[in-house]
């Protein structure tokens, strides 16, 4: 019998259709992948299941009995635990402190810390995590570690069904592992899982079954193996996965050398050498930790090169700083938008006039009046210049950051994780600005840990390895290749 039943759901806001005669169900131990674009609806399902929207038709049944929630506070009652992106902890709490908050231990009346740090102690131990200490203020763990306090945080409600959205989105490799190995021990336990993500391949890792969504209503629910990416990616936008990764457009011509390193190196990267040409995108592969972020940052000045040579254009130069690499027509797009990229609460226009305003002040009022036609140039979905960037898509945010820095006339531009959090659509939609973007004589150096994403759009990839430069492959290699050159694997090792 199914744990979590759906039947009917519809959702209106201000009379537009969000959510329409969608069903879904879930049971127990399982995995269940929920995946659409942004605006399919995969959020609002989530969000009326947690008690924070009321649905406007339909039902939701627990148990093969029918529920109501008005509030997130009953869904955690009957045992439907959710775990957003923006996690709700205080970040001058306790660990335990968080997971009882509202609801305190007590004995005798009393609050006892001493009750909640070993019940939460108990919570963990379950969990597999051992790292964590009841008593360390949130405010001093990892993102990772945070995700952990909220799932521990939904046990402790003895969840039957925990929904995740994006919950690796910010995590690193070997957290994702760890994520991994907590939602096997929660399906050991007989907890439903409904996984919300953009990353396809952690859909077939983890998920049993996958439900699409696509403009509000459902497409399908079908066994994992029973669909591939390229299937899924058809389901989801209507186009096969083939044609996500345009090719280099017309009129793409290879120009002079724009960027080249000659033996940088700084605390993470050593010996770097590599050239950068005009219509080239360079894709830069590795392991997690094998200084890819950190050769882009040394070559913008966030943290700069301390030996070893800079030449743009053939001419040597100093970068010690983040304006000397903007004054040098160099932009770099952070992998975080959020923490480095924008700011949130500001609107799209004074997002985009943020480096020109602080380096170029002469030059705001001809970049305002270019931002008009880039925003339109590229396809910026949002109700106004105006309009909080909080409230966009991850996919429109992304090209607002990618606005702020093609304001400043860049010739080099450094990608860092472009596409990390956004949808499949929002996904080629980028692909085909950073192809026109090389197309139009720019360099583009970009970091990815999607491999598909890197062997589908690089001219070339280079791959780091602890710090350093081991190979050089050409565009199409394999994704064998690939991990072999980032895992320090030469070709004769391999052979032998």
């Amino acid at each position: 019998m199914a744990v979590l039943q759906v039947r009917g759901l519809s959702k209106s806001f201000f009379g537009y259709p969000v959510l329409k005669d969608v069903a879904l169900e879930l049971t127990a131990g399982e995995v269940h992948g929920l995946v659409g674009e942004n605006g399919a609806g995969k959020s609002t399902l989530m969000k009326i299941l947690a008690g924070v929207y009321a649905r406007d038709s339909g039902e939701v049944l627990l148990d093969g009995k029918r529920v109501e929630f008005g509030h997130p506070v009953q869904a955690y009652a009957a045992g439907i635990s959710t775990v957003f992106q923006e996690f709700n902890l205080l970040a001058e709490r306790t660990v335990a402190e968080n997971i009882y908050l509202g609801r305190e231990l007590r004995v005798r009346g009393l609050v006892s810390l001493k009750r909640m740090n070993g019940s939460t102690r108990e919570l963990l131990q379950s969990l597999g995590v051992t790292s964590i200490a009841p008593t360390a203020l949130v405010r001093d763990l990892s993102v990772a570690q945070q995700q952990i306090v909220e799932i521990a945080k939904a046990l402790s409600y003895d969840a039957r069904v925990i929904s995740m959205d994006e919950p690796t989105a910010a995590l690193a490799d070997h957290e994702v592992e760890l994520l991994y190995a907590i939602i096997r021990r929660l399906t050991q336990r007989g907890v439903a899982i409904l996984y919300v993500s953009h990353r396809l391949r952690e859909i077939f890792d983890l998920c049993d079954r996958i439900t699409v969504l696509k403009d509000g209503e459902l497409v399908t629910t079908a066994a994992a193996s029973e669909l591939d990416e390229d299937e899924l990616v058809r389901l989801m936008v209507g186009r096969p996965l083939a044609s996500f990764f345009p090719g280099r457009l017309d009129g793409t011509v290879l120009g002079d050398v724009a960027l080249e390193l000659a033996g940088v190196g700084n605390t993470a990267v050593d010996g770097v050498t590599m050239q950068l040409r005009r219509g080239e995108i360079v894709g830069v592969a590795g392991l997690q930790g094998a200084g890819r972020t950190e050769l882009l940052e040394g070559i913008s000045g966030a943290v700069p090169f301390t030996r070893g040579q800079i030449r743009i254009d053939g001419a040597t130069v100093s970068i010690t700083r983040p304006r000397q690499a903007i004054r040098r027509h160099i932009a770099h797009i952070t992998e975080d938008r959020k923490a480095t990229g924008l700011s949130l609460n500001q609107g799209v226009l004074d997002n985009a006039l943020t480096i020109v305003r602080a380096t170029r002040p002469r030059q705001v009022s001809s970049a305002r009046r270019r931002a008009a036609a880039l925003f339109v140039d590229l396809e910026l979905s949002a109700r106004g210049p105006d309009q909080e960037v909080r409230f966009l898509s991850g996919g429109n945010q992304q090209k607002v950051v990618l606005a702020k820095w093609l304001l400043t006339e860049p010739r080099v531009i450094l990608l860092d994780e472009p596409t990390r959090g956004i949808d499949v659509g929002a996904k080629h939609a980028l692909y085909t600005i950073v192809r026109e973007l090389a197309a139009s004589g720019l360099a583009i150096l970009m970091v990815s840990s999607e491999l598909p994403e890197l062997i589908g759009m690089s001219d070339r990839i280079l791959v780091m390895h602890d710090g350093r430069l081991v190979d050089q492959l050409p565009a199409g290699s394999s994704e064998e290749r690939i991990l072999r050159a980032a895992s320090g694997i030469t070709e004769s090792e391999h052979v032998a």
